[in-house]
């Protein structure tokens, strides 16, 4: 990590809910006493893809919808990493709902973090995955965009075995969003598996949801007698919320699981990332494929 990179400036709207993300990530670097070259944030293809420009630390620009399996190599490359998946819902949910599922299930040991707006910000605001149904928006002329129930992710997230760290928060509740993304990074780098947050984060351009969900957002960590360590009890009093419309916010559920690293890799195996290319025996093999590449 060089001493002198200097982060960019973020390019979204003036109001994006990234910008909350971003500034919850900071904070959570920061609190963990994290530093800079052992940071690692792989971003998806949207708005957010830009975020890890904005951060000091390593980062990597995914292809679309592959932020799970380009996190899980590089945990398993180097567990010394703190590794941080970025991404929006339709990066996430969509394209990259198959990798979701078996990231929940393996719990590799990096933190998740999406931005949910309910819409394709990126490509002028076309129905994402958690956009609700009959939801119309400028574009589509009074027809509805979306004609299916919208996918509900924490309670996706509660039906797979294997999930550890489930969480919602919005990004017009700055201090609680970066206590669960704090949370989330600790739990992955303790070890404990994949720290999941879904942020609502509104589109002020294609769907500025902030009045609809700020009436809707409910506060779980509030409520008395709630047990976020029972997944069968959380699943339900979800289902229950959904029904009456609400958005539950906080943590959600947090159980134990092996993680993928612990129950993958071999302890007397140094992992690729650790290795010394320059004193290990593989070092001459390395160097001769190197530079086969040179003309």
């Amino acid at each position: 990590m060089t001493k002198t990179f200097t982060p960019s400036r973020p390019i979204w709207c003036a109001g994006c809910g990234d910008f909350g993300v971003l500034h919850a990530l900071i904070g959570g670097f920061e609190e963990l006493g994290i530093p800079e070259h052992e940071r690692f944030v792989v971003a998806g293809i949207g708005c957010s893809g830009t975020l890890q420009n904005n951060l000091s630390c390593y980062g990597y620009h995914t292809l679309h919808g592959r932020v799970l399996p380009t996190c899980t190599g590089a945990k398993l490359a180097n567990p010394e990493l703190t590794v941080v998946g970025v991404g929006g819902d339709g990066d996430g949910y969509a394209i990259g709902g198959g990798h979701l599922l078996h990231a929940f299930k393996r719990n590799p040991g990096v933190a998740y973090i999406v931005m949910n707006n309910g819409t394709y910000g990126l490509t002028k605001g076309q129905a994402s995955p958690t956009a609700p149904e009959g939801w119309k928006n400028s574009s589509s002329k009074g027809v509805a965009q979306n004609l299916e129930e919208d996918l509900d992710p924490i309670m996706f997230g509660l039906s797979i075995p294997g999930s550890t760290y489930l969480a919602r928060a919005y990004a017009g509740q700055p201090a609680q969003l970066q206590k669960l993304v704090t949370g989330a990074l600790a739990h992955s780098k303790s070890g404990k598996g994949m720290g999941y947050v879904e942020v609502l984060s509104p589109c002020v351009t294609y769907n500025d949801s902030y009045r609809d969900w700020r009436t809707r957002v409910y506060d779980i960590d509030s409520e008395d007698g709630y047990d976020c360590t029972d997944k069968s009890s959380a699943f339900g009093r979800m289902s229950e919320l959904r029904e009456q419309g609400k958005l539950p916010l906080g943590l959600i559920y947090k159980g134990e699981h092996p993680s993928l690293e612990s129950v993958s890799l071999d302890s007397n195996y140094k992992p690729p990332a650790l290795h010394d290319i320059e004193k290990d025996r593989f070092s001459g093999a390395f160097k001769e494929a190197l530079e086969s590449y040179i003309v």
